[in-house]
């Protein structure tokens, strides 16, 4: 009876449902909500191995930089 895929379908739940859920706020301003991510270990193309993503919210937009991997803080904050 478990493998049926009307029984699947119809059963009835019995655990609590999840509170609801709550939509994300929109960002307002420009570069306030962002995501940073290093892509690593890829092969050495033109003396670089590293992606820093950058995804921007409110735009949508993805940046991708190439860069090293044995970056310096200062570095990166030039590069961000």
């Amino acid at each position: 009876m478990d493998r049926c895929n009307l029984y699947q379908r119809m059963k009835n739940r019995t655990e609590i449902s999840a509170r609801r859920l709550i939509a994300n706020k929109v960002p307002e301003k420009l570069w306030t909500y962002l995501t940073v991510d290093f892509i690593t270990k890829l092969l050495l193309v033109v003396g670089r191995n590293v992606i820093l993503v950058i995804c921007n919210r409110l735009f949508k937009m993805t940046y991708f930089i190439t860069t090293i991997e044995d970056i310096s803080v200062e570095w990166l904050a030039r590069l961000f």
